[in-house]
C-alpha cells in the first residue's frame, strides 16, 4: 500500500529507459519526416517518397501489437524485469543499424527493404518496452500515488522526443548525408547507459507474490481476451486519441510545414524541442492531479480539448509566423497529448488484474499503434485530396473516439476508492496515542504548592 522501498530507483530506472527506446522510436518519425522520403526512395516524385517514407514509419507501429503480445506474455509468465532489458538492447542494436544503413543512390531499391527489415526490429523490441515499464513502477507505487509515479515513466517520452529532436537538429549542419546518420549512432551510448541502469531494477511484488503462491497465468494472453476483452477494446479506443492525435499534429505537421513552406526545418524542431520540455513537466502533473481527482475527469479534460483542436491547429500553422507555430506545438504536445498520456500508465494498470495485467495493458496500449502508425499515411492522403481540412478533421474525429471511451470506461480511483484506501490507512496506523500529560513549569509548580 505505501509502495516498496525501491519505489523512486524502479520509476526512475523506468523512465530512462523509456527515454532511450523513445529517443529511438520517435527519432524515426523525425528522420522520416525530414530525411528518408529522398534518401531511402526516388526523388522524382517527392509525394510518393513522402508516402513511402511514411509507409515505412507505420510498419513499425503495425508489428508492436506483436512485440506487446511477445512482451506481455513474458512479462506475465517470466517476469517484468527480463521483458524490460531483452526490449532495451534490442532496440538499440536496430537503431544503431538505421545509422549505417546505405542509401537509394547507393544500392537502389534494397536501401528501402533494408529500412523496412530494421523498422519491424524497432517495432517489436517498443511493442514489448512499454508494458513492463509501466507495470514495474505501477506495482512499486504507493497505492495513493500511482498516478504520479507512472506520471514519471511516461515522461521518459518527451525526454526522449526531446533529446531525438536536439541531436537532429544539432546535426543538421554536418550535411544531408550525416545530419539523419548520427542521431541513430548516439543512440549506442545511451544503450549501454539504460542497460546498466535496468539490470539494477528489482523484480515487481505483485509478480513475486503471484510466483510464491503459484498464481502466475499459464497463458495470459488467452485469459485476458476470454474474460476481460472489453477492457482491452476500451483501453485500445482511449489510447487512439492520443497516440494517433500525435501522428497528426507533429509526424504529419513536420512534413506539412516543410512541404508548405511555412517554416524553416530549424523552426520546426526548436518549437518541437521546446514542447517535449514542457511536456516532461506536464506529463507528471498531469499524472499526479489523477491522484487528487480520478483517471477519468482528467481523461475528459483531454479528449474535450483534442475535439475542439483541429481545425484551430491548421489554422495556426496556415499563418506561417513562428510564434503561432511554436504555440501549435506546445498545445499539441503538452496539453493535448500529455494529458492523456499522463493518465495511461495508472488507469490502464488498473483495469486489469495482476495475473494478466502486462497482457492486457500492453495489448490495448500497442494495438492502438497500428491505427496512429498509418496516421501520417492517411492524413498525407486526405491532404492531397482535401487540403488541411482532412487532416484537421481526423484530429477531431480521433478525440470524438476518446471521448466516448473514457464515457464508457469505469473510474479506478474515484472518490470511493481513495476513501477506502484513506480508511485502510487508518486502521493500519492504529488507534492514536493518548496526548501526554502537561509539563508543569517551576513557577506553575510553586504555585500549585502554596
Amino acid at each position: 500500500m505505501l509502495g516498496t522501498p525501491a519505489r523512486k530507483r524502479v520509476a526512475l530506472g523506468s523512465s530512462i529507459g523509456a527515454t532511450i527506446e523513445t529517443y529511438d522510436f520517435i527519432g524515426f518519425g523525425t528522420a522520416a519526416a525530414l530525411y528518408f522520403n529522398h534518401v531511402f526512395f526516388p526523388s522524382t516524385d517527392p509525394l510518393s517518397g513522402t508516402l513511402l517514407s511514411f509507409a515505412t514509419l507505420g510498419i513499425g507501429f503495425a508489428v508492436r501489437p506483436l512485440g506487446g503480445i511477445i512482451g506481455g506474455h513474458l512479462g506475465d509468465r517470466i517476469g517484468r524485469k527480463p521483458v524490460l532489458v531483452g526490449s532495451l538492447l534490442l532496440m538499440g542494436i536496430a537503431t544503431v543499424l538505421i545509422g549505417v544503413l546505405p542509401t537509394y543512390a547507393q544500392v537502389g531499391v534494397w536501401a528501402g527493404i533494408l529500412l523496412v527489415a530494421v523498422r519491424v526490429v524497432q517495432g517489436l523490441a517498443f511493442g514489448a518496452e512499454w508494458g513492463g515499464a509501466i507495470l514495474m513502477t505501477f506495482e512499486h507505487a504507493p497505492w495513493r500515488k500511482r498516478g504520479l509515479y507512472t506520471g514519471i515513466t511516461q515522461a521518459g517520452f518527451p525526454v526522449g522526443l526531446l533529446l531525438a529532436n536536439a541531436a537532429f537538429l544539432l546535426s543538421v549542419p554536418l550535411g544531408e548525408q550525416w545530419a539523419w546518420r548520427v542521431p541513430f549512432l548516439l543512440s549506442a551510448v545511451l544503450i549501454v547507459v539504460g542497460i546498466v541502469i535496468r539490470l539494477k531494477v528489482e523484480e515487481s511484488p505483485e509478480f513475486e507474490n503471484l510466483r510464491s503462491e503459484g498464481e502466475v497465468a499459464k497463458n495470459p494472453l488467452l485469459e485476458v481476451l476470454r474474460d476481460d476483452w472489453r477492457n482491452v477494446l476500451r483501453a485500445f479506443c482511449l489510447r487512439i486519441t492520443e497516440t494517433a492525435g500525435y501522428a497528426i499534429s507533429v509526424t504529419f505537421v513536420l512534413s506539412y510545414l516543410a512541404s508548405e513552406e511555412l517554416a524553416a526545418r530549424s523552426t520546426t524542431l526548436f518549437a518541437l524541442m521546446l514542447a517535449a520540455g514542457l511536456g516532461i513537466a506536464a506529463t507528471v502533473t498531469w499524472g499526479a492531479l489523477t491522484d487528487r481527482i480520478g483517471r477519468r475527469p482528467v481523461y475528459l479534460i483531454g479528449t474535450v480539448l483534442s475535439v475542439a483542436w483541429g481545425v484551430p491547429l491548421f489554422l495556426l500553422l496556415n499563418t506561417g509566423q513562428a510564434v503561432a507555430i511554436v504555440l501549435s506545438f506546445v498545445v499539441s504536445y503538452a496539453v493535448c497529448q500529455n494529458c492523456l498520456a499522463g493518465v495511461q500508465g495508472a488507469w490502464f494498470s488498473e483495469l486489469f488484474s495482476a495475473r494478466t495485467r502486462t497482457s492486457g495493458a500492453s495489448l490495448a496500449y500497442q494495438l492502438s499503434a497500428v491505427v496512429s502508425g498509418f496516421t501520417p499515411l492517411i492524413a498525407t492522403a486526405l491532404f492531397a485530396r482535401t487540403g488541411w481540412v482532412g487532416p484537421a478533421l481526423l484530429f477531431s474525429a480521433y478525440g470524438v473516439l476518446g471521448l466516448v471511451a473514457t464515457l464508457l470506461t469505469r473510474e479506478t480511483w474515484g472518490r470511493t476508492e481513495r476513501a477506502e484506501v484513506a480508511a485502510l490507512e487508518r486502521s493500519l496506523a492504529g488507534p492514536p496515542a493518548d496526548p501526554p500529560a502537561p509539563r508543569l513549569t517551576t513557577t506553575a509548580s510553586t504555585k500549585e504548592t502554596r
